[in-house]
């Protein structure tokens, strides 16, 4: 290769860098959560590792900022946090428009649609046919497949779709697909109205209802979506966590996801607790599920809004954003199993700086701030900016809750639910607590004792919430560590 061209090569690389930069410094636009370049965007989808990249797909409209015909957008990155965004994976046809699914590595070529050379990439989705719904019918959601040789660049849609068709639900949603050693079988989990079903494959095409679970179990103020089955083993002991999205009717209003853990056997899911627990106390964690095939690790993202305002929220050229990449767990207390989420590492974004008191300070967005705390009492941190706008957080000692506060936090106006103080439960029954924030220009993740509360909030702020103090006994945190985040956005 010439001397000329490679330098040819170089400054097209800076010159998308330098693109990417000037579209990623709109106003409100996330620095280190993934947002789409252009256009609307919901759930994530596909979910998958392989050849040590992760991919997420996701719900998207490329002709709008609201929601319409959905297709499947398409990322990539090598460390969950710098993401380049691909061409559209997934494109409506005949059969309807691609909703929410999964993705799998069929390692054994179980389908037949790879070779010996190439491990086939499947995904299993939705497919909702608004023909159908508009005539009234009940049978306009079914379940296809499409498989790809080349890591999700091209896709093939299996000719005799589709594989699992609607025994007459209106909502018959959303597969999650994984692969059951024990059994022998790839397992689907599916949203069907007011709860789940289960069925089963040898080979991802030809399907076997197994069971149902959910039916009075849970919150059911809304249709369920987005499940997830996931193992875990906690003190030596299998527990199955069973994820649970439901619209309308979370616990902050609109959209949340709930969770259950008990025993699968291959055929039925079997809860040991009757409490309904959230995994994530704010508004703006939605449709949340892990990647497949990344081995004992389980990684959980989630859409970072609230179909109570997600069309309405002031952003101009691109809507939504996605949840920090968090590593998922289970964790026993008492009786009861709880899930616990913390940020990926981020040790690639930035360096960091000790404080010893919470005294005010300026700061530019974004940053993650760590503190320990070894005796918890009521305390407020506040991000604030030259406009008076704020965001605060804090602990209720009286309420045993943290919470977040964006009444004053910037703009509100689009929707009357928006400006509200929400509150998280603390589960964690120590004197002592740790706590992670992750604070972006438009939202904010906060991780409670090792991430048994998680809180995600977005706000729209008309200038960087820059200034930080507390109000609190200086003495109440013994460290408190900050770093300053790298855009996700510049060269990695």
């Amino acid at each position: 290769m010439s001397r000329r061209m490679l330098c040819s090569i170089a400054f097209l690389a800076c010159l998308t860098t330098l693109q990417a930069q000037k579209l990623y410094d709109e106003p409100y636009r996330p620095q280190v959560h993934f947002s789409p370049m252009t256009s609307w965007m919901n759930d994530p989808n596909g979910l998958v590792y392989i050849d040590n990249t992760y991919h997420m797909f996701f719900q998207y409209f490329p002709d709008s900022t609201v929601w319409g015909p959905m297709h499947w957008g398409h990322a990539v990155s090598k460390d969950l946090l710098h993401w380049k965004q691909e061409g559209i994976a997934l494109y409506p046809d005949s059969l309807g428009y691609i909703f929410s699914g999964s993705v799998v590595i069929d390692s054994m070529n179980s389908s037949g649609f790879g070779t010996k050379a190439k491990k086939s990439m499947i995904a299993i989705f939705t497919q909702h046919d608004p023909a159908g719904e508009k005539a009234g019918t009940s049978f306009f959601q079914n379940q296809s497949i499409a498989y790809s040789l080349d890591n999700g660049i091209h896709w093939q849609k299996y000719n005799g779709n589709p594989v699992v068709k609607t025994p007459g639900l209106k909502d018959f949603r959303d597969p999650k697909v994984s692969w059951n050693a024990e059994q022998k079988k790839w397992i689907m989990v599916l949203a069907a109205g007011d709860r789940v079903m289960f069925y089963s494959s040898g080979n991802l095409i030809e399907w076997k209802k197994e069971s149902e679970f959910g039916s009075g179990t849970g919150a059911h103020g809304g249709v369920w979506e987005c499940p997830d089955l996931i193992p875990f083993v906690v003190d030596g002991k299998k527990i199955w966590l069973l994820i649970v999205s439901i619209n309308p009717g979370a616990l902050q209003g609109g959209s949340g996801t709930q969770y259950f853990t008990g025993e699968f056997d291959g055929h039925q899911f079997i809860s040991n607790d009757t409490l309904t627990r959230w995994m994530d106390y704010g508004a703006d964690n939605y449709a949340g599920v892990s990647f497949s095939n990344t081995g004992k690790e389980k990684i959980f993202l989630g859409w970072m809004s609230n179909w109570q305002y997600a069309t309405k929220v002031p952003t101009v050229k691109w809507r939504s954003a996605m949840t920090i990449p968090r590593v998922l767990g289970l964790k026993k207390i008492g009786p009861h199993y709880f899930t616990t989420m913390t940020p990926v590492s981020m040790k690639p974004l930035g360096t960091s700086t000790k404080l010893s008191t919470g005294n005010k300070i300026n700061l530019n967005v974004p940053y993650k701030i760590d503190f320990n705390i070894p005796d918890l009492h009521a305390f407020t941190f506040i991000f604030s900016n030259s406009l008076g706008q704020e965001l605060r957080i804090g602990f209720d000692e009286d309420k045993n809750a943290f919470f977040i506060d964006r009444t004053k936090a910037g703009k509100s106006d689009f929707d009357p639910h928006f400006a509200v103080i929400h509150y998280a439960p603390r589960i964690a029954k120590s004197k002592k607590s740790k706590l992670t924030v992750i604070l972006d220009k438009s939202s904010l993740e906060l991780f409670a004792d090792g991430g048994l509360t998680c809180m995600t909030e977005i706000f729209f702020p008309e200038q960087p919430l820059n200034e930080w103090r507390t109000e609190a006994n200086t003495n109440l945190f013994n460290t408190i560590q900050i770093d300053q985040l790298k855009s996700i956005w510049t060269s990695p």
